[in-house]
């Protein structure tokens, strides 16, 4: 059997249904009013437990347009729950003037969120650590007299309840809690607090005790959680977060078993590699999970997206924070994480009938040294017997935590073979519905292009040409040097070292320190005899120091609290003196964060004077918070010429402190685009006024990324990482919406001389999709039968394993450049035809995925009769081509 189905047209179609309440109000409620309670064992939800499958997703970390495609794509991937920290610094700039517009529009993110018939977790916080800047917190608050942060102290506490009273009446008069027919069913006070509570002393468990009496005063009417809390109180549900949570339990028995943040994926800083958490380790831990008595799982992240602006959190958090989700920063589904993942979660909400059964413990089975089962039936079973005739709901999951060795048990009178480091699901204590360590789904390849145009080259000034080839950067680039020091009237001095978030108050990344030195012709005569120079020294720095001297870039350095020694080419007479001190993003984790601060500490000395060190911490110091086309806004359609652009002069390229501007135009299409920025240094960019984010060309270790990735064995952000020897990002985000069909303002700044002319535009898709399929898989989930989904009244038709292609949205199947069902050697990219082939392989996949956005075939040997080596068991594997349908002609290479 073979053929194409309509899913991924209903999503495309559904989702702009759902993009059409991005622009309207939505009146009214989502659900019939349900309250949300919960036992020992469950959420219950409208007098319902439910065993609940959550996908995370940060709304700013997106644009409003995404959102509508990311929601519905987690719906499809069998998510029920969207769960999102709120950024109160994203929402109370000012202390007091509030934003919830644009990328911060929370309300009208939860009714998407409603609107899709999808739960919403709601993590007030309002900290909220996530890598963000500060953790969340404004900046402001720090600067409130005789504050201190999560700890029993007074002025915090104040802010604190002002923010999550303002978060809880804003759902309350829009009508978005559950008992309001919202869909708002769980909200987080504090986050990951047991971590540091210890390091406030008794002070940490009064704030911890306050904290919760004060959320439940706010008559929210929904429970509250608190992760990773071992002495949260009765009122409150203790939760789990980390990359395995099976262990887990609550600190009473009174509370389900809920993991707030499955670590999927794992962030990434600048020079470091990049994590991998390979799926059928996730699907692994997932699995055990409900295994072992867990209810409600929520993806951390199932979207990571990008931090825009200067949002990513410190230090040295990278814009993209991609994170490794199913769904990736472009909101592009990444496979095959998503798809097993997806095929996870069906297997589980067929168990949901009997999981919510079992009031107490599952039956436990012990099926060798490291295997065992869980059976939730709503009768006793003994596993020598049969399965008893009274019985109306039975489920099983058997795991191997063996890591080396595959098994096979014997199990209800049934044989099955357990990989290491698997878990099987059996759905009615007999069939296997799913494996976690067998992937079915697809493997997608993505790549970032080069962006093709057919509009002809164009002539005017400081466009990108477009043409037919790579959107590179023509030679008419615009220039303005950036001022060295002070460049504003608003600049002060004073004799001491200030810490640099007390003078900039985050209102920029860039702090300068201007201090002058006179050298006496004594000096220069001490130093020409001992062939010395001078050296600067600071004690320490955060997070990226550069030194000036006399207008001249000389030297830096950058680190987490590095010290800092340069060596100086004094003149005689009077020297400027220039630090620049740069945050890249405030510290987001950890105790006592708002004195964690930024820029330089401890002494700065000259040495190697004729008279001896001088401590300059005590000189005249001026001041000068930020860059001037920074507070120009030069960047802005609207204020681009504020200041005196020059063209770019071949001589000018790669220097260093420079704001570089260009127009650019776009294709027609939908097509996701990514700025490659590979050929610059350090700095920041945006397009149309919108802050793309900082880039950082910095180069991952040559070492440490394993050849392959062996999933089996316990995970942690170390295991697995990619891309050694290259820089961690080059590719940056430019969401579509931000882009208009011509005349795009592209404008960089440039700290350490980059070359502009190399800047180019990529669409990023994909290109490449894989599968490899046994006929002794097992069957599509689609063979089970479910009409009842609180009932045992599940069944299952035995059918043949099949396998499903799909492509990026707006794309379609272009070309098939292998398939061959027998015995194929090899993986995606470098499959190899093995001594059983079907010879008509090419035509069946051609014949059902060929011009098709998505397409399946069921992997039989009546599929691709006849038989071509009988008694062998057979595979199917196929690489094929995806592409825009303006861009191939249906043919098939193999």
């Amino acid at each position: 059997m073979l053929g194409f189905r309509s899913q991924r047209l209903t999503f495309i179609v559904a989702t702009a249904l759902l993009a059409a309440v991005v622009s309207i109000a939505v009146v009214g409620g989502f659900f019939e009013p349900f309250n949300v309670t919960y036992d020992h064992r469950a959420l219950i939800i409208g007098g319902k437990r439910r065993m609940l499958i959550s996908a995370g997703v940060h709304y700013p970390r997106a644009t409003p347009e995404m959102w509508p495609g990311i929601i519905l794509k987690c719906k499809e991937g069998g998510a029920d729950v969207i769960q999102t920290y709120v950024f109160w610094n994203g929402h109370e700039p000012v202390r007091g003037q509030y934003y919830f517009e644009g990328r911060y529009d929370l309300v009208k993110f939860v009714k998407l969120v409603g609107s899709s018939g999808l739960y919403f977790h709601l993590r007030i916080g309002p900290y909220a650590c996530a890598e963000w800047n500060f953790g969340g917190f404004p900046v402001w608050l720090r600067d409130i007299h005789g504050i201190e942060f999560r700890t029993n102290n007074g002025p915090f506490k104040v802010e604190i309840q002002r923010f999550v009273s303002k978060i809880v009446e804003m759902m309350k008069e829009e009508m978005l809690f559950s008992w309001q027919g919202g869909p708002i069913i769980l909200l987080q006070i504090e986050n990951e607090y047991g971590n540091v509570e210890g390091s406030y002393g008794e002070g940490g468990k009064e704030y911890a005790k306050w904290a919760v009496e004060m959320a439940l005063s706010l008559g929210a009417g929904v429970p509250w959680v608190m992760c990773k809390q071992t002495d949260a109180p009765e009122t409150v549900i203790d939760t789990c977060n980390g990359f395995y949570c099976d262990a887990f339990k609550p600190n009473t028995y009174k509370k389900p078993k809920i993991w707030t943040e499955d670590w999927n994926g794992w962030y990434a800083s600048w020079g470091g590699r990049l994590p991998h958490r390979p799926v059928e380790d996730n699907a692994f831990a997932v699995a055990r999970f409900f295994q072992r008595g867990g209810s409600y799982n929520n993806y951390y992240m199932f979207f990571g997206g990008t931090n825009f602006d200067r949002t990513a959190g410190g230090p040295f958090q990278i814009t993209s924070y991609d994170y490794d989700a199913p769904i990736d920063e472009y909101g592009l589904l990444s496979e095959p994480k998503w798809g097993h993942l997806k095929d996870l979660h069906a297997a589980i909400k067929l168990c949901e009938p009997a999981l919510v059964t079992v009031d107490h413990e599952p039956q436990y089975f012990k099926l060798g040294p490291r295997q065992e089962a869980h059976v939730y039936s709503n009768v006793p079973v003994k596993m020598n017997e049969r399965l008893p005739k009274n019985m109306s709901v039975c489920s099983a999951f058997l795991a191997n935590i063996d890591e080396h060795k595959s098994v096979a048990v014997k199990f209800f009178g049934n044989d099955y073979t357990l990989p290491p480091w698997s878990v099987i699901v059996l759905p009615d204590c007999k069939n296997l519905a799913f494996n976690t360590a067998q992937v079915g789904s697809q493997i997608s390849i993505k790549t970032s292009s080069p962006l093709l145009s057919s509009y002809s080259n164009t002539t005017a000034l400081g466009n990108l040409l477009l043409a037919a080839k790579d959107l590179s950067v023509s030679s008419t680039w615009m220039a303005f040097s950036e001022p060295i020091g002070i460049w504003n009237s608003n600049s002060f001095t004073t004799q001491q070292i200030l810490e640099h978030l007390n003078v900039t108050k985050d209102a920029s990344d860039y702090l300068w320190y201007i201090t002058r030195i006179n050298v006496s012709g004594e000096d220069i005569t001490y130093w020409k005899k001992k062939g010395s120079h001078p050296a600067l020294t600071i004690h320490s720095i955060r997070d990226v120091a550069r030194i000036f001297l006399n207008g001249q870039l000389i030297g830096g350095t950058y680190g987490n609290w590095v010290k800092l020694e340069q060596t100086l080419q004094l003149v005689q007479g009077c020297n400027e003196l220039a630090l620049l001190s740069e945050a890249i993003g405030l510290k987001n984790y950890g105790a006592f964060i708002e004195k964690d601060g930024a820029g330089f500490r401890g002494p700065i000395k000259l040495t190697g004077f004729k008279d001896g060190e001088i401590d300059l911490s005590s000189f005249p110091w001026t001041y000068q918070v930020g860059l001037k086309g920074e507070f120009v806004k030069i960047f802005a359609p609207e204020e681009a010429e504020k200041v005196d652009w020059t063209i770019l002069q071949p001589d000018k390229v790669k220097t260093p402190f420079t704001w570089y501007k260009t127009y650019f135009d776009i294709p027609e299409g939908k097509v996701t685009i990514a700025l490659d920025l590979g050929s610059m240094g350090k700095g920041q960019a945006w397009v149309n006024g919108h802050g793309i984010g900082r880039y950082w060309s910095l180069v991952a270790p040559k070492y440490g990324c394993p050849g392959t990735c062996n999933y089996r064995g316990a995970y942690n952000e170390n295991k697995c990482l990619t891309n050694c020897g290259k820089p961690t990002q080059t590719l940056y985000h430019i969401p579509r919406e931000w882009l208009q069909a011509s005349s795009n303002l592209l404008v960089i700044f440039e700290e350490t001389g980059g070359d502009p002319l190399e800047i180019k535009l990529k669409k990023h898709a994909t290109v490449t999709i894989c599968s490899q399929v046994s006929e002794t898989h097992y069957p599509p989930l689609s063979s089970w039968h479910h009409p009842e989904r609180y009932t045992g009244n599940i069944s299952f038709d035995k059918s043949q394993p099949e396998m499903h292609l799909h492509c990026d949205d707006g794309y379609a199947i272009s070309s098939i450049t292998f398939a061959s069902f027998g015995t194929p050697h090899g993986s995606c990219q470098y499959f190899s035809k093995g001594k059983c082939h079907a010879q008509n392989s090419s035509f069946v996949i051609s014949e059902a995925c060929l011009g098709r956005n998505s397409c399946y075939v069921t992997v039989s040997i009546k599929t691709f009769s006849p038989d071509p080596c009988r008694g062998t068991v057979k595979t199917l594997a196929v690489q094929a081509e995806c592409s825009p349908p303006s861009d191939y002609s249906l043919r098939s290479s193999f």
